[in-house]
């Protein structure tokens, strides 16, 4: 077992300052949890107190049932993947790998075979014999993970391991590391600022902000139904496009009036309006640019507007476009579904026509900024 549950968790800084505010949460054995959110919002603070690197103010920290709050980090079972790699320069990567288990005295033939075992998951066999200033930044991070694997611990720990990494290290790192976690079959516990590496790793997303808690979920789930504004925009890419209109609710049914194009709220979000009696009245719409489509001129519920940049991505365009009444609004559209024309006319300044459908919207309350349809 390597539960890890974390109650009524505090962290109080000497100038009065709250990083973390009553933090709670239940992390099942061998799950992968995802602590996101913007810079300063806690989570690595979160982080560094399950390890022991930070006193905690107020609560408790429970690993495998055990409160560890007063334990030395050597002793709470854990293993720490660092942001920076933290490896000794003037050792090769073997001897790096083998320093914790040298400092547990443990024999020298069981720490050659722990450490060629997870030099080999790695792939970094070829580099044993190596210096860190000798390895590019995939494999010192390799060496971080295989030196943190070699420890048998309960929980595995990682602060942004791959935020030093470019872009394209970073997507083949994301998927080395979700084939480690098959491996070593384990709890893990991951710090990120990047919501792309949340939704594709996690079991579970932990989202934070100023310290609180925003929502935990599955990706689908923090996807699919956000609790709040907040999680709405920062999950997904590119974000939301939100913005103020009128819920109208007429015979039974519900509508809204963008740009003062009347669309109906139908499937099951309308059904969820209606069964929560949601009120008329001024609402924050989301809508996420992928839900929006290209539609013609005179179309039923077409809305006009003009392009202002257009990002090839390659296998989609991201349109930025704005509407009538100025409001920017950010569309993708695979270019599979474009035909040479409509290619040739994606130009600045060019006018285009755009709609989305009532059962891909998001209602927020103007005032909570609570997701209507959500408990």
């Amino acid at each position: 077992m390597a539960s890890v549950k974390l109650t009524k968790v505090k962290k109080v800084y000497d100038n009065k300052v709250v990083a973390v505010h009553d933090f709670d949460l239940d992390i099942k054995d061998k799950e992968f949890v995802v602590f996101v959110g913007p810079s300063g919002c806690g989570k690595s603070t979160t982080l560094r107190m399950i390890a022991g690197l930070e006193d905690i103010s107020d609560g408790t920290v429970e690993i495998d049932g055990e409160v560890v709050n007063d334990l030395q980090p050597k002793d709470r079972g854990i293993a720490m993947v660092f942001q920076n790699y933290a490896l000794y320069p003037h050792m090769t990567v073997y001897d790096n790998i083998a320093f914790s288990l040298r400092l547990q005295k443990v024999p020298e033939d069981v720490i050659y075979e722990k450490v060629t075992n997870a030099a080999e998951i790695l792939g970094i066999t070829d580099y044993l014999l190596r210096k860190p200033r000798a390895l590019s930044g995939g494999q010192r991070q390799r060496v971080a993970i295989g030196r943190a694997m070699v420890r048998n611990s309960k929980v595995f720990l990682m602060d942004e391991p791959l935020s030093n990494l470019d872009a394209k290290l970073r997507n083949q790192m994301r998927a080395e590391i979700i084939l480690l976690r098959q491996k070593l079959d384990t709890t893990f516990i991951y710090v990120t600022h990047d919501q792309t590496e949340a939704m594709t790793l996690a079991d579970r997303i932990v989202i934070m902000k100023d310290g609180f808690i925003m929502q935990v979920g599955t990706p689908e789930e923090c996807f699919d139904m956000p609790k709040n504004l907040f999680v709405a925009e920062f999950i997904g890419a590119p974000k939301m496009n939100v913005l103020k209109t009128e819920l109208i609710k007429e015979g039974g049914k519900y509508y809204v009036k963008p740009f003062g194009v009347k669309i109906e709220v139908d499937g099951e979000k309308g059904e969820k309006l209606a069964k929560k009696q949601a009120a008329a009245g001024e609402v924050i719409l989301g809508v996420r640019p992928e839900h929006i489509v290209l539609a013609k001129e005179g179309q039923t519920g077409a809305i006009p507007c003009v392009l202002e940049v257009n990002e090839m991505m390659g296998s989609e365009l991201h349109l930025h476009v704005y509407t009538e009444d100025g409001t920017r609004l950010i569309v993708r559209v695979p270019t599979i579904d474009l035909t040479a024309a409509q290619r040739e006319n994606m130009v600045t300044g060019h006018k285009l026509f755009i709609t989305f459908e009532g059962k891909v919207m998001h209602f927020f309350d103007p005032e909570t900024e609570k997701n209507l349809l959500t408990d």
